[in-house]
């Protein structure tokens, strides 16, 4: 792996993940001596990093973390409506009926368990439902656009903290979107993936209204 690259997956990782919080700088000197690389890669990196809006540069400041409002979730949301509904009408009409059904069986399991120990499985189960119907779509657009979408969405999970009665809920109505695609009703599964978009964003909302409502 080139340096710049190898730079730009740990940086971003550690965006996604909340250790590099919103307006944390990424110093030059800094984050080459952290990740071991020199300063011409690592600045490569950081370009990347603004070009994907996660970072932004600052006058005086160079690059910093950006940051992640409501106003960014409802633009994220508006965007995620558009491409995912359409997504999941095309994948019912192309998508294999057992790639589906198994998925929707997996789902309802791990509804069951969301446990701290089990959430990252479960996240990884979401992404799996998420490449099935990229691959059923076979769109190279829309797949461009919801890989640049989903690294901001990553990032927008953090704010509601892993809830585990929303991570159950989650879970079923992935369930529900499975089982549209899997039955090849194209409304079906539209209607399930904008119920789970709406629940998604309100959970969301809620959480940072209640988080600015309580002492710090």
């Amino acid at each position: 792996m080139r340096a710049s690259d190898k730079a730009y997956e740990e940086l971003r990782t550690d965006i996604v993940e909340w250790r590099l919080r919103p307006g944390a700088v990424l110093g030059e000197v800094e984050q080459a001596e952290r990740l071991g690389v020199s300063r011409t890669p690592l600045r490569e990196a950081l370009a990347r990093l603004v070009a994907d809006g996660l970072a932004v540069q600052q006058r005086g400041r160079g690059a910093v973390v950006s940051d992640v409002s409501l106003e960014h979730v409802d633009n994220l949301f508006a965007l995620r409506r558009a491409l995912e509904i359409e997504s999941a009408r095309i994948a019912a009409l192309n998508a294999e009926p057992g790639t589906f059904a198994a998925l929707r069986a997996r789902f309802l399991e791990a509804g069951r368990s969301t446990a701290p120990e089990t959430r990252e499985a479960y996240y990884r189960l979401a992404g799996e439902l998420d490449r099935s119907i990229d691959a059923a779509v076979a769109n190279p657009y829309i797949q461009q656009s919801l890989r640049s979408l989903r690294v901001h969405l990553a990032r927008v999970r953090r704010l509601a903290q892993d809830d585990p009665t929303r991570l159950a809920a989650s879970a079923l109505e992935h369930a529900a979107i499975a089982e549209g695609i899997a039955a090849r009703n194209p409304d079906i599964a539209a209607a399930a993936t904008q119920l789970h978009l709406h629940h998604s964003l309100e959970h969301i909302k809620n959480h940072a209204e209640s988080e600015k409502r309580t002492p710090q």
